[in-house]
């Protein structure tokens, strides 16, 4: 096997991945993917179960579920243990050094979770702290905000995870799509991101998908009275089946719960903050007045930079403390 061509050892492992696929799976043409079904098909010719290969690689029987779907890439030294305890002869190694597993996992494994949930979901009501909520981004402020993340100097990568971004929006945007109920805090509207433009360009978005029918925007003023509310984005994700999940985030991780006692917290903490809310009309009329507010700071940004321009185009014919004339850059007749 190790004397194979790179090629060739590809082409084995996906005809062995391939054949060991279950109808019912169906076929991909993700390389992640194909990955994983080589991995558990050399687990299971092995004959280990995932909780063995997880004792022997230190890791949680569902770390391996999430290796084999091809949601969860490994590390280099994950790999080569696990193809040493499986004797496949640098073989896992080969296949997963040919993987870009960067642009074939678009999403961290918690945050996958709540993809699929958000592609099934019947309506979603949602708190959304110092950023707009993902499925109202407009496409230039959806590129701001992710090119401060480690796709900034990639532009391929960022351009996948934007048009990504979008495309979880689609469903929301028909007049028959599931209903999206979004409390904006007011820190979401006033936290500039990508500058005056950006904002003002956002905020017209904003305005422009509240007219959906099945779209709803609420803002939660600064000025509303304290209350014990909760330190970061809340979202109910209510399912076609009646069940009902509460998902949140903390710094780098995605927390689901379907417990009756978090959901209904969850669902008594959403009703009290929604107390203080403005209406949907005046939550416009304040949408409307900070795009105002940006279309005035993009249009004095310009005039700033316009009068620093001309500045510059004024000392290029000064005379510089008895050196030479700096020439003019117009013609004579000019």
């Amino acid at each position: 096997m190790a004397t194979k061509s790179a090629c060739g050892e590809l082409r084995h492992l996906r005809g062995i991945a391939m054949a060991h696929r279950r109808l019912e799976s169906g076929l991909t043409s993700s390389p992640a993917v194909m990955f994983g079904e080589a991995l558990r098909f050399a687990r299971e010719q092995a004959g280990y179960t995932q909780e063995d290969l997880g004792k022997i690689l230190h890791c949680h029987r569902t770390v391996i579920t999430r290796w084999e779907g091809g949601k969860r890439p490994m590390d280099a030294d994950t790999v080569a243990r696990a193809d040493d305890a499986l004797a496949m002869g640098g073989l896992l190694v080969r296949l997963w050094e040919r993987v870009d597993w960067h642009a074939d996992i678009e999403h961290p494994d918690w945050f996958q979770k709540y993809v699929e949930l958000e592609e099934e979901v019947a309506a979603i009501r949602a708190i959304q702290y110092n950023r707009i909520n993902g499925l109202l981004q407009c496409e230039d402020y959806a590129r701001a905000i992710l090119s401060l993340g480690d796709a900034r100097n990639i532009p391929e990568r960022l351009a996948e995870r934007v048009a990504t971004r979008m495309g979880r929006q689609e469903r929301f945007l028909t007049g028959d799509g599931p209903m999206l109920l979004v409390v904006l805090d007011e820190s979401a509207i006033r936290t500039v991101v990508g500058g005056p433009g950006v904002m003002r360009r956002q905020m017209e978005h904003l305005l422009s998908v509240s007219e959906q029918s099945n779209i709803f925007i609420e803002v939660a003023p600064f000025a509303r009275p304290a209350r014990k509310m909760p330190a970061t984005s809340l979202f109910l994700l209510l399912m076609p089946d009646g069940k009902e999940w509460v998902y949140s985030e903390s710094l780098y991780r995605g927390h689901f719960s379907d417990a009756p006692s978090i959901v209904t917290e969850a669902r008594r903490d959403f009703d009290l903050l929604r107390g203080d809310v403005l209406s949907v009309g005046d939550s416009c009329a304040l949408i409307t007045d900070a795009m105002e507010e940006y279309r005035h700071e993009e249009r004095r940004a310009g005039d700033s930079f316009l009068a620093q321009e001309q500045l510059q185009r004024g000392r290029w014919g000064r005379v510089h403390r008895g050196g030479p004339r700096i020439p003019s850059r117009r013609g004579p007749g000019a």
